[in-house]
């Protein structure tokens, strides 16, 4: 009996799907930071965005000052 659960546990079988398991979960948690990443990317985006708006409110401000 304590042979049989020995070659159970080194079946190449079950090391094959174990292995197979891994490579999925790093698969998944590369996946994850790739879709943080992009997160990132499209807040930077949005904050470059809102500096513009800032920017063009500020040259507008001043537009109506210099017409006063």
């Amino acid at each position: 009996r304590e042979r049989e659960r020995e070659s159970i546990a080194h079946s190449p079988d079950k090391e094959r799907k174990e292995r197979e398991k891994k490579k999925r979960e790093r698969e998944r948690e590369r996946e994850r930071e790739r879709e943080r990443e992009r997160e990132r990317e499209r807040e930077r985006l949005r904050e470059r965005e809102r500096e513009r708006e800032r920017e063009r409110e500020r040259e507008r401000e001043r537009e109506r000052d210099e017409n006063t």
